[in-house]
């Protein structure tokens, strides 16, 4: 089975490390030594938590957009149309551009807490390294 460290697991559920060694000490996710000695975790047993916890955000939904992205705003520039706003979600970086408009009616600014939806007719897929 494929494992990985616990900073690892803790960056793709977007919690701290602290959170996931309590995860195997509760015994919710299985762990183990590499060959350096450090923990790791199964990752299907992240998978597993990781699906969990998005099946728990879905249930507050309120929109039947499913791939939505909670961040927070680190800049917005605009013009007189439209703007640029930059959101930094977990490791990930978005870019999203809409209206002006748009952004004074929600009082978008840095620090702003948003849900970013996507909805894409392509999305393309690699593997980490």
């Amino acid at each position: 089975m494929t494992q990985m460290r616990v900073s690892e697991a803790a960056v793709l559920l977007g919690v701290s490390t602290d959170t996931v060694r309590r995860a195997v000490e509760a015994g919710r996710l299985s762990a183990g030594r590499d060959a350096a000695g450090r923990t790791v975790v199964e990752a299907v047993d992240v998978a597993r938590m990781a699906q969990a916890h998005g099946a728990h955000a879905e249930g507050t939904a309120t929109s039947s957009q499913r791939n939505q992205l909670r961040g927070i705003v680190t800049r917005v520039v605009s013009d007189a149309v439209m703007s640029q706003v930059d959101v930094q979600a977990g490791p990930f970086r978005l870019v999203s551009l809409i209206s002006t408009e748009a952004v004074e009616e929600l009082g978008l600014g840095p620090g702003s807490v948003v849900v970013a939806s996507v909805k894409s007719t392509n999305v393309t897929l690699g593997l980490a390294p």
